[in-house]
C-alpha cells in the first residue's frame, strides 16, 4: 500500500466531483493514484469530470458501493491508504417520492462499504494499517431542526425528519459502529448546505439561477423563511481533506460556512445577481419570477453549524463568504450551460419533487 492512494466513492456527483478537482489540483499533497468508484445515477456524471479524465492518477471505475465483491478487488488491486465515501443518494424531495432507492444505497451501501473496508483494514501489515482511514461523509440534516437560537455540534442528539435524513443517520450510527465495535479508524463529518459549480439542478441554487435565466417562475416553498447554513463547496474539500490528513480516528467534525439565510433571502440574491450579470433579460427584474408554493412535507424550518471544533483543532475557515461563493456559483453556471443541458436531457427537467400526491 502506497500513502498517497485514495479510493473515492460517488467521485462523480457534486461533492464527490469537487473534491477529486482539488485533490488531482496539488490540495492534497503527494498523491499518486486516486480510485473513482461511482454508479453514475442521474447525479452522477462524467461531464462533472471532463477535466480529470485524462489525469493519469485518476482511474475511474463503475460500479456501487454495495457491490462487495468489486470494492473488495478494488481495495486488494490498488491497496488505497483512505476510503472517502460520498456515494450517496442525496435529494430530500426525491427520499419523499422514493426511500427505498435511500435506504438501498445510504444504508445498505454503506454497510458493505464498510465491511469490506474493514476485511481488508485487518489483513494490511503494519505501519500500514495504522495509517489507513475510512472518512464517512454526511451532512447536518441528520440533526433535525433548531429553533431560532442555537446550532448544531458533534454532540447534537440525532433527530432526522426526513427519509433522506434518516438514511444518513442510519449510515453515521453504522460508521461509528464500526470504529467502536471492530477499531476501523473511521472519520466522520457532517456538513450544511453546499453550494458551487456541478450542482444537479435539482438543488435550490443552481435551479433558480437556471430559471431565473430562462424566464421560468422561482418557486419558493412556503413562506421562504427556512434558514440553511450554507457552504461553498470548495471550502468544504478543503475541510475534508484536513480531516483525512489531520482528524483523530473516532471522531466527528461538523463543518459548516457560519452563513444562515432564509431561502428567500437566498432566491433574492441570485435575482440580483442574475439581474447584474445578465442586463437586459426581457422578464427582468427577475424578483418578479417568485412564486410561493405549497411547503415542502416536513420541512426542517433552520439548521445551523457550529464548526469551533474543526477551526480549533485543524485550523479549517473557509476562503469564500457568500457574497462571493454566490457569484462564482452564477457565473459558473453562465459559463457551462452546455454541462446543464447534457445532464438534464434525460427524465428530469427541472419540476418540482417530494409532493405526497405525485405519482
Amino acid at each position: 500500500m502506497t500513502s498517497d492512494v485514495l479510493l473515492v466513492t460517488g467521485g462523480a456527483g457534486f461533492i464527490g466531483s469537487n473534491f477529486v478537482r482539488l485533490c488531482l489540483s496539488g490540495e492534497y499533497p503527494g498523491l499518486q493514484r486516486l480510485i473513482n468508484l461511482d454508479k453514475l445515477t442521474y447525479a452522477g456524471n462524467l461531464d462533472s469530470l471532463a477535466d480529470c479524465l485524462k489525469d493519469p492518477r485518476h482511474v475511474f471505475v463503475q460500479g456501487d458501493i454495495g457491490d462487495g465483491p468489486l470494492v473488495t478487488r478494488l481495495l486488494a488491486e490498488h491497496r488505497p491508504r483512505a476510503i472517502i465515501n460520498f456515494a450517496a443518494e442525496s435529494h430530500v424531495d426525491r427520499s419523499i417520492d422514493g426511500p427505498a432507492a435511500f435506504v438501498e444505497t445510504n444504508v445498505v451501501g454503506t454497510f458493505r462499504l464498510l465491511e469490506a473496508a474493514r476485511r481488508y483494514w485487518v489483513e494490511l501489515p503494519e505501519p500500514e494499517r495504522s495509517a489507513f482511514r475510512f472518512l464517512h461523509v454526511s451532512t447536518d440534516e441528520v440533526y433535525g431542526s433548531l429553533g431560532p437560537e442555537g446550532k448544531f455540534t458533534e454532540t447534537t442528539p440525532y433527530a432526522p425528519n426526513s427519509p433522506y435524513s434518516a438514511s444518513k443517520a442510519a449510515s453515521d450510527h453504522f460508521a461509528r459502529a464500526y470504529h467502536h465495535t471492530y477499531g476501523l479508524p473511521v472519520l466522520i463529518t457532517n456538513c450544511s448546505n453546499n453550494y458551487g459549480p456541478y450542482q444537479f439542478p435539482e438543488k435550490l441554487i443552481p435551479l433558480m439561477i437556471l430559471n431565473a435565466l430562462e424566464g421560468k417562475p422561482l418557486p419558493v416553498y412556503g413562506d421562504g423563511q427556512q434558514i440553511r447554513d450554507w457552504l461553498f463547496v470548495e471550502d468544504h474539500c478543503r475541510a475534508i481533506i484536513l480531516v483525512l490528513l489531520r482528524g483523530r480516528p473516532g471522531e466527528v467534525y461538523n463543518i459548516g460556512g457560519n452563513c444562515e439565510r432564509a431561502n428567500l433571502d437566498v432566491v433574492r440574491t441570485i435575482c440580483a445577481l442574475v439581474d447584474e450579470l445578465r442586463p437586459g433579460l426581457p422578464h427582468a427584474p427577475c424578483s418578479s419570477l417568485i412564486t410561493f408554493v405549497k411547503d415542502r412535507p416536513g420541512h426542517d424550518r433552520r439548521y445551523a453549524i457550529d464548526a469551533g471544533k474543526i477551526q480549533r483543532e485543524l485550523g479549517w475557515r473557509p476562503q469564500e463568504d457568500f457574497s462571493s461563493g454566490m457569484r462564482r456559483t452564477v457565473a459558473w453556471y453562465f459559463d457551462n450551460l452546455p454541462w446543464v443541458e447534457r445532464i438534464t436531457s434525460g427524465k428530469y427537467q427541472r419540476q418540482r419533487l417530494g409532493l405526497l400526491d405525485s405519482t
